[in-house]
């Protein structure tokens, strides 16, 4: 059975690979009813994305888990047919086609509010729905680089870097969820109405960079790149122990610095101009890391992490995820859970998060086989007959 705080709440997912339905999968995660459409014989292009075992795409049954996947074909009347009958019972539409797309089928939201006057159509694409950049095709590793984010990765003496997993995609899918979260909140607990949501992949990564807009705004700085932190705190950055192992150490404020030079026997730096405020030691910086680098590379990794925590200094070790599964903070914030699979028996997958004390999310179901719930959703929420779904089978409208 659906539970948490949005068990009720009925969204339709027209999108596909990995911001929009990432976004949906939070919402079913706590409770959302979430009906994945998929087209008839071919599905989300997601259930082709490696890794695999086997034949099996090991991405899909968490990246789709707690959704019903029914297939309707959308470019036809027929098929928009049963998509309107679907609005006339349902909250939210999310979708992630390009700009104009829905429009040309002859689906813009004047036609959807038709169906529905208080549907909320959440829209993702690269560049928004607007501007001269709008129709343009947009995933998520050009978008990241489009944020400026990219621009600030890796060495100066070498190209710069483009994160390793599809980042830009997964934050999209949290502005996502919020966005249909507020729209939800305003229609339905402020007397409000149905509205569109418009969000730009580019735009979820460029919000979380006010440092950069105000330091170029006010300084006419442009922050190149680098391969740690810099130009916000010092000392901060990547060091390596005694034992070979890789920690991150940060102080993002003086008091934390303070911990830390009583750690290291060095509170003569807090009255030392070079190093005492944040500030002089930016000025500073590769002078203070050097400084810190040599002391982490007196410790082993696991003498050097009991030390800086007695001192309450923020570090990590660089950790894989073997060493993740093995991790007991991992284990008692449930991060990873078993769950059942059809053909793969059980397996594992990121938990719950965030986590409710009244009113939990939960895993229902991994992400579905492709038109799984067609019966269930085609009978029990819009009413069609036996024949009546019969009949779409065969022109493979479903």
């Amino acid at each position: 059975m659906r539970m948490g705080p949005l068990k009720g709440v009925r969204i339709l997912d027209l999108s596909t690979m990995i911001a929009a339905p990432y976004g949906a999968t939070l919402l079913a995660d706590f409770g959302a009813e979430v009906i994945k459409i998929e087209m008839p014989n071919r599905g989300d292009s997601l259930r082709s994305m490696g890794p695999f075992k086997g034949d099996e795409p090991l991405r899909w049954p968490a990246l789709a888990r707690n959704k019903k996947s029914l297939t309707l074909d959308l470019h036809g009347e027929e098929g928009q047919m049963i998509l309107k009958k679907l609005i006339t019972k349902s909250d939210v539409i999310i979708e992630n086609f390009r700009p104009g797309t829905l429009e040309k089928w002859g689906l813009s939201y004047e036609i959807l509010k038709e169906a529905n006057p208080d549907i909320i159509l959440v829209r993702v694409s690269g560049y928004g729905q607007t501007g001269p950049y709008a129709h343009k095709a947009g995933f998520g590793t050009p978008a990241t680089a489009f944020s400026g984010f990219t621009y600030l990765h890796g060495y100066t003496d070498r190209p710069p870097i483009s994160p390793s997993f599809s980042l830009v995609d997964y934050i999209t899918g949290v502005y996502v969820a919020f966005a249909t979260s507020t729209a939800l909140f305003y229609r339905d607990a402020k007397d409000g109405k149905g509205q569109m949501v418009d969000i730009g992949l580019y735009e979820s990564v460029f919000r979380m960079m006010e440092f950069l807009v105000a330091d170029y705004d006010q300084n006419g700085v442009v922050k190149e790149r680098s391969p740690g932190l810099s130009g916000h705190s010092s000392p901060a950055g990547t060091f390596q122990t005694k034992d070979g192992h890789w920690v991150v150490l940060v102080t993002s404020s003086d008091r934390t610095f303070e911990r830390l030079a009583a750690a290291m026997n060095r509170e003569d730096m807090l009255v030392d101009e070079r190093f005492y405020t944040n500030k002089v030691r930016l000025e500073n910086f590769n002078l203070t890391n050097g400084i810190v680098a040599e002391w982490v590379k007196s410790y082993h990794r696991d003498e050097l992490q009991k030390k800086l925590d007695e001192f309450g200094v923020p570090i990590s070790p660089i950790i894989s995820i073997e060493d993740i599964f093995n991790n007991e903070q991992y284990q008692a914030r449930e991060n990873i859970v078993e769950v059942d699979h059809p053909r793969l028996g059980k397996i594992k997958m990121p938990g719950i998060v965030p986590k409710f004390s009244e009113t939990p999310g939960a895993i229902v179901n991994v992400g579905p086989d492709l038109g799984e719930h067609n019966e269930y959703i085609l009978k029990q929420i819009i009413g069609l007959t036996d024949e009546e779904i019969e009949s779409l089978k065969n022109k493979e409208i479903i």
